[in-house]
């Protein structure tokens, strides 16, 4: 195969204090990337942060580029518009993949028959409740072929063609790019796929951060408006507040 470019892009809003353990995960996963003779980028979006995170990034030696307004969508689509990699992978600041997840990306892209893949979850904290909501969602996340924010890969090609993420929505950003990349995936004769055997390891921090009552009134909201709420970021502020 044909020397490849992977970038990996991380959106970063007031994340000091993880993303350092990020970067460093992301680096050490990276050498599968290396190993294969691929030539690697690691780029920061700093989503307008009032706090170190740029120059954590920096120091680490990532590109670190600038979204003004305060939204996950806007954030990657900056960080993937800065990017020269011909497959992009986007990982949350507060996710650490391991270098096995790296790997079956990279034998999902030699394979050649994948256009787009996500990964199942687990937290860094379990929580009775919170772990069976996301045993839930890696169900629904598998049967569905549904992204999870925190890890995401595509062609880099494809990601344009679908238009990136929507700024219109300020949450399930990753779940309305998942359909329209699994629209394109019928078009072409391509798949979508959901990796499992290498969980992302991600922050359950909002579990900790935010009460139940905040979180049921969350629910509650989304339940009562529908798809609605996903385009007000007053409504959803659990992930715009600001609170780390």
């Amino acid at each position: 195969m044909q020397c490849m470019k992977i970038s990996i892009i991380i959106p970063a809003f007031n994340e000091e204090r993880l993303i350092a353990h990020t970067l460093a995960s992301v680096q050490h996963g990276t050498a599968e990337f290396v190993r294969r003779g691929w030539e690697t980028e690691l780029i920061v979006c700093d989503n307008n942060s009032t706090d170190g995170t740029a120059e954590i990034a920096r120091a680490a030696g990532a590109k670190v580029v600038f979204e003004p307004v305060n939204q996950i969508a806007r954030a990657r689509n900056c960080g993937a518009a800065a990017a020269g990699g011909d497959w992009l992978i986007f990982v949350d600041a507060d996710s650490n993949p391991d270098t096995a997840l790296f790997r079956e990306v990279a034998d999902q892209i030699v394979a050649g028959r994948c256009i787009a893949g996500g990964a199942t979850v687990k937290l860094d904290a379990q929580h009775p409740v919170t772990s069976r909501a996301v045993a839930i969602w890696n169900w629904t996340s598998r049967v569905c072929h549904w992204f999870a924010g925190s890890f995401i890969f595509c062609n880099a090609e494809a990601f344009r063609a679908v238009g990136g993420f929507s700024s219109e929505l300020f949450v399930a950003e990753e779940i309305d790019l998942s359909k329209r990349f699994k629209r394109l995936a019928r078009a072409t004769r391509k798949k979508v796929v959901i990796l499992h055997h290498h969980p992302m390891l991600t922050s359950g921090r909002k579990v900790e951060l935010y009460s139940a009552g905040e979180r049921l009134r969350f629910l509650a909201k989304a339940i009562w408006r529908g798809g609605r709420i996903s385009r007000n970021r007053e409504d959803c502020s659990i992930w715009y507040d600001g609170r780390r």
